[in-house]
């Protein structure tokens, strides 16, 4: 049977990522607006009514929207790219890896929030060492991150491609989120099951898609006997029978030189690292992804076959 999606917003990046990802499926019928009449509320809410997925790629406010003009309709099943719902108790948290049974959890759920590209690359990290006891709750985590610029949607796509734009931007890198309070932490505190919140530094570079997030760590403030090589067999365990999301080998990393941003890009994959130094008790920990891989598109994709083999 042919299910039928609609992608409300498919003219924004991660839209048009999902749009080509299922450009050749035909196990779908995509539904859709003319860019045109994407303002029409009428027919926005007919293709939402009529999808049997409707995969939501808006901001915050638009999202809430769109569930409300659904929410008497329970064979709509939804997909949320946004920030809206992922906190909220009602709503499955699209990360499958996260926990042996969130993928089952997906896929029997009406409404599913996709992570943020961030908190897959922490979450990743952290949750399991939370599940395992070897990180405690009240851990001081710091999350540092650097991701391309298509991140930040179309008007920082202008900005950092279009030299005419009157807000270029000409720097190769900067840091955000200066106020200590973005929108990602809340998920990455709940799903990442700590006891206060991750003091978070986002960052930018020139270039277009990837992504690199970093937990460093001390291992005499983690639980007792916690090595670098405890955590690195705790991840792989974590991770082990599938190929979404995968460990390197703790061999590889040792003459490791650099890992580049953009290792993963057009991939829908996250590689995860351990570095670590015993003579000082440091470890950090790194994910590796594509933004509007793993960390978006991809995810909402991924999520969507767990949801259609229920």
């Amino acid at each position: 049977m042919t299910a039928k999606i609609f992608i409300d917003g498919e003219h924004g990046t991660t839209g048009l990522q999902i749009r080509s990802r299922l450009a050749e499926r035909r196990d779908v019928e995509m539904l859709s607006i003319p860019e045109a009449e994407r303002r029409n509320a009428a027919l926005r809410e007919d293709m939402l009514n009529s999808a049997d997925i409707a995969i939501l790629c808006l901001p915050d406010e638009a999202s809430k929207e769109a569930v409300a003009m659904v929410s008497g309709n329970n064979t709509v099943r939804i997909i949320d790219t946004s920030t809206a719902f992922r906190v909220a108790p009602d709503w499955a948290y699209g990360f499958a890896e996260m926990d042996r049974d969130q993928a089952e959890k997906i896929r029997s759920a009406r409404c599913v929030a996709n992570p943020g590209c961030y908190p897959t690359g922490a979450i990743g990290l952290i949750r399991p060492l939370r599940m395992a006891g070897l990180l405690p709750a009240d851990y001081p985590v710091t999350v540092n991150a650097v991701s391309g610029y298509t991140g930040g949607g179309k008007q920082l796509i202008a900005q950092m491609e279009d030299e005419n734009h009157p807000e270029h931007l000409t720097v190769n890198n900067y840091v955000y989120g200066l106020t200590l309070k973005h929108k990602h932490v809340p998920e990455m505190k709940i799903h990442g099951q700590l006891a206060r919140a991750p003091l978070f530094s986002p960052s930018v570079g020139r270039f277009a898609q990837g992504m690199i997030v970093q937990v460093p760590l001390y291992l005499d403030e983690m639980a007792e006997g916690t090595s670098v090589e405890s955590i690195h067999s705790t991840l792989t365990a974590h991770y082990a029978g599938q190929d979404i999301v995968t460990v390197v080998p703790l061999e590889e990393t040792v003459g490791l030189a650099r890992v580049d941003a953009e290792e993963l890009v057009g991939q829908d994959r996250m590689k995860i690292f351990v570095f670590g130094n015993a003579g000082n008790g440091h470890v950090n920990l790194v994910a590796l992804l594509d933004n509007l891989g793993k960390g978006a598109s991809g995810a909402a994709v991924q999520n969507m076959n767990l949801m259609l083999s229920a």
